[in-house]
């Protein structure tokens, strides 16, 4: 039986779920684009879960096309930001898509993948414990040397971060960075 769209078989086959598959294929293609991180990895994975779920989740047409992509960069770019709420963003997509009654495969290949972001840690550098804030106010413009802790008396940021220092995260706060990156790369 031939597809009657894009989002099913158009029987009551077994619904295939392109929206979820797209939008990992795009976070696929965008981090493998950025060579942050050797694909295979789990922090590859934590990765293109992150923006996938990100590019499914702000797509509330589920149609997203080759120049759909390219005028979301942008968004996706703001909720992968640092400082973003993306967790509570994340949280808030998932029950207005239930809201609306958005449902089937798609939404629930999502909800598979939030869970293992949320459930699985990953070990990092422990870049938040230094006491560092990050930004042009951590050093101040007004102090010696500007900002960014050049000049005389200010320590270098790899001088303040201890690579040794490590601590389990759960996997979409190494994989939003990561794919934020990989949207700005690209």
């Amino acid at each position: 039986m031939l597809p009657e769209s894009a989002n099913g078989t158009g029987g009551s086959g077994l619904a295939v779920p392109m929206a979820w598959l797209y939008a990992e294929y795009i976070a696929d293609e965008l981090l493998r684009t950025g060579q942050l991180i050797p694909p295979g990895t789990l922090e590859f994975r934590a990765g293109r879960e992150a923006l996938a779920l990100t590019v499914y989740l702000s797509d509330s047409t589920d149609e997203l096309s080759g120049v759909g992509v390219i005028s979301q960069l942008d968004e996706w770019l703001s909720l992968t930001a640092y400082g973003h709420p993306w967790e509570q963003w994340v949280r808030e997509s998932f029950a207005a898509r239930v809201g609306r009654g958005d449902g089937g495969p798609d939404l629930e290949l999502a909800r598979a993948s939030w869970r293992w972001l949320e459930s699985t840690e990953l070990l990092a550098t422990d870049l938040a414990g230094t006491g560092v804030e990050a930004g042009p106010a951590a050093a101040g413009d007004d102090a010696p040397g500007g900002a960014g802790g050049e000049g005389p008396g200010l320590p270098e940021l790899a001088d303040l971060v201890d690579e040794n220092a490590r601590v389990w995260l759960p996997a979409w706060q190494l994989g939003l960075p990561l794919g934020h990156l990989s949207v700005h790369l690209f």
